[in-house]
């Protein structure tokens, strides 16, 4: 089964997007075509909207979802009156805090993304650039600024985990890979010990590693099965025996497996 899902914004449309995909993904059974459409901020643009809602329609004899985060009464409901199942987020959720608050919200377009407040968004950035200086064992130098480690072997997961928790929490977060002549000396590297209690591992199954490694270099002896699987059970030994904790991030998104490291080292975030 293959529905249509359009997710309808005035300002950027991260909220409906974020919203809708966390609600549609409760639906292993039903496939999505998930449109985004932005900055609907005119009448003009709602009508092409409803028009673009209704073909589909037409097309699919199935009616679209909608999910829509518009601030402009009149463009919101003029977008109701197509042939779409609609789920508008602001009535939804805001009038019923309005009763319990004894507030009006102020219906701002784009609040929730915007530079509310410049300390955090400079915390943000910083954080951003300490991922990224510090990626692959790039800085040892600075682990002691960190204010977590994950280490792991080669495509395990770390980059893209640092980065997230940087951009999304404000985390200083760095990442060390654990090469073939690090697994073949007892205990973690030296460069390491000084930093045990923020040091965080990474493993992966080793035929997902395989086929990851194999997408960068492929028939070569980095992405083979018998190597990959070689350091996975050797790193996870060293986990083991240094009381690491770790997480196998083979059936993990990068939101998961961010937010389980988050949980479980205590992490403050900063945004």
């Amino acid at each position: 089964m293959k529905r249509t899902a359009f997710f309808i914004s005035d300002s950027t449309g991260i909220t409906a997007e974020s919203l809708g995909n966390s609600l549609l993904a409760q639906f292993d059974g039903i496939q999505f075509e998930k449109i985004t459409l932005p900055y609907i901020d005119s009448l003009e643009k709602a009508r092409e909207v409803v028009k673009r809602i209704d073909t589909v329609m037409e097309q699919g004899q199935q009616r679209p979802i909608i999910l829509d985060t518009i601030v402009n009464e009149e463009i919101r409901e003029y977008i109701a009156r197509c042939k779409g199942m609609m789920i508008d987020v602001f009535s939804t959720f805001l009038k019923p805090l309005e009763i319990e608050l004894g507030a009006d919200s102020s219906y701002s377009v784009g609040t929730s993304h915007a530079i509310v407040e410049m300390h955090r968004y400079k915390d943000r950035i910083d954080a951003v650039n300490f991922s990224l200086d510090n990626d692959d064992g790039a800085r040892i130098q600075q682990y002691d600024k960190a204010d977590i480690i994950l280490v792991g072997v080669s495509r395990s997961g770390k980059t893209p985990s640092c980065l997230y928790m940087a951009l999304q929490y404000g985390i200083r977060a760095a990442n060390y890979p654990l090469t073939e002549e690090d697994l073949e000396n007892p205990g973690l590297p030296q460069c390491l010990q000084a930093h045990r209690g923020k040091i965080y591992g990474l493993t992966i199954d080793p035929f997902q590693l395989a086929a990851i490694r194999h997408e960068r270099r492929p028939n070569s002896r980095y992405a083979s099965l018998d190597q990959c699987s070689h350091e996975v059970r050797t790193i996870e030994r060293l986990f083991r025996q240094e009381r690491i904790p770790c997480i196998n991030t083979t059936t993990f998104s990068v939101e998961e497996i961010a937010t389980r490291i988050i949980s479980e080292a205590k992490l403050n975030r900063r945004i």
